[in-house]
C-alpha cells in the first residue's frame, strides 16, 4: 500500500521512498522529498503563479528522463492548474502551478526538476524576469562562466537592471533580472543583443550563436531562454545528474572569486546550511519595487 502523509491539511501519497536515485551517493527519494519539503520557505516564492515544467527522471537520472508539460494523470483536485497561451494555431496548455507545500511535495514524489517560464500566469503577453544560461564549452568550465557573468553584470548595471547569479547544477551559469513592462519578444531581442555585445567585448571567451563548431573553449551565452514559450531550472531545484546538484543561488562575490568549478557545486544537502548564512540570495528578484524597464 502506498503511504499516506499528511501536509498542511492535504493527503498526499507518496512512493518508493526508498528507491536509490543517485547511485554514486546513495540518495534516496525520500531524502529528495525531505529536501523540497524542508526547501520550501525558499523555493515556493520562484515557483508561484508560474506554470511549471516537470523534467521527470522517476528511475534516477541513469534511467528514463522526459518533459511533462501538461498535467500529469491522477494529478489532486487541490493542485491549482491554469491554460497557458501556445502558438495561435494550437489550442491552450493545462499546466501545474505550485503553489503551496502540498502541491511541493505531491510534485516532489513525481522525481523532478521543475522549469518555469520567465512570466506568471495571470499576465503571459509580460516577461518579469530576464534569464542568461553561460554554457561552456569544454575544455572551458563555470570559471570561465564567471567571467563573463562579471561582465554582464557591469553591462546590465549600466542600464539600470540588477543581475542575481545561481549555478545551472550542471556545469555552467545563469544569471536572472527582474523586468517589467515589456513582452517576451522584447526581453529576448534585449537579451541577444547583450549576447552580441558580450562577444564583440569578449571575443575569444563568448560565442552567442548556439553552433556546437564555435563553442569549444568559449562560453555560449544562451539568450534564447527568454522567448515565451521557453523555461529554465528554476532555483533550488534538484537536477537529473550524476549526484544531487542544486541549481543554487550564489553571492557575486562566490562568482569573482572562482577559481575551480567545484567551488560552485552544490549538492541538496549543503543548502539548508547555505540558506541559514545567507537568506535566499534570489528574494530581491521577488520585490517589484526592484524590477526594472527595458532601455
Amino acid at each position: 500500500m502506498t503511504p499516506i502523509t499528511e501536509v498542511a491539511g492535504r493527503r498526499v501519497a507518496l512512493s518508493n521512498l526508498e528507491k536509490v536515485l543517485y547511485p554514486e551517493t546513495g540518495f534516496t527519494k525520500a531524502e529528495l522529498v525531505h529536501y523540497y519539503a524542508t526547501t520550501a520557505d525558499a523555493l515556493l516564492p520562484h515557483l508561484r503563479d508560474r506554470a511549471v515544467s516537470f523534467l521527470r527522471y522517476p528511475d534516477g537520472p541513469e534511467g528514463q528522463v522526459f518533459f511533462s508539460k501538461n498535467v500529469p494523470p491522477g494529478t489532486p483536485e487541490w493542485v491549482t492548474t491554469a491554460e497557458v497561451p501556445r502558438s495561435s494555431a494550437e489550442a491552450p496548455a493545462r499546466m501545474v502551478v505550485v503553489q503551496d507545500l502540498p502541491s511541493l511535495v505531491w510534485a516532489a514524489n513525481l522525481v523532478t526538476e521543475f522549469h518555469t517560464h520567465q512570466w506568471l500566469v495571470r499576465s503571459p503577453g509580460e516577461a518579469d524576469r530576464l534569464v542568461f544560461d553561460l554554457d561552456p564549452g569544454a575544455p572551458a568550465t563555470v570559471v570561465q562562466c564567471c567571467e563573463v557573468a562579471l561582465w554582464l553584470r557591469e553591462r546590465l548595471a549600466a542600464d539600470g537592471i540588477e543581475a542575481h547569479p545561481k549555478t545551472a547544477g550542471s556545469k555552467g551559469l545563469h544569471l536572472l533580472a527582474a523586468v517589467r513592462g515589456a513582452s517576451s519578444e522584447r526581453t529576448s531581442e534585449y537579451a541577444k543583443a547583450l549576447a552580441v555585445e558580450a562577444e564583440r567585448a569578449l571575443p575569444r571567451l563568448v560565442v552567442h550563436r548556439m553552433t556546437k563548431s564555435l563553442r569549444p573553449g568559449k562560453v555560449f551565452v544562451d539568450w534564447s531562454q527568454n522567448a515565451a514559450r521557453k523555461t529554465t531550472a528554476a532555483p533550488y531545484t534538484v537536477r537529473a545528474r550524476r549526484t544531487p546538484l542544486v541549481s543554487a543561488p550564489v553571492t557575486w562575490d562566490e562568482v569573482a572569486e572562482c577559481r575551480s568549478p567545484a567551488a560552485l557545486e552544490f549538492r541538496a544537502g549543503d543548502i539548508a546550511a547555505r540558506l541559514q548564512d545567507h537568506g535566499d540570495l534570489l528574494a530581491p528578484l521577488l520585490d517589484p519595487g526592484r524590477a526594472a524597464p527595458l532601455p
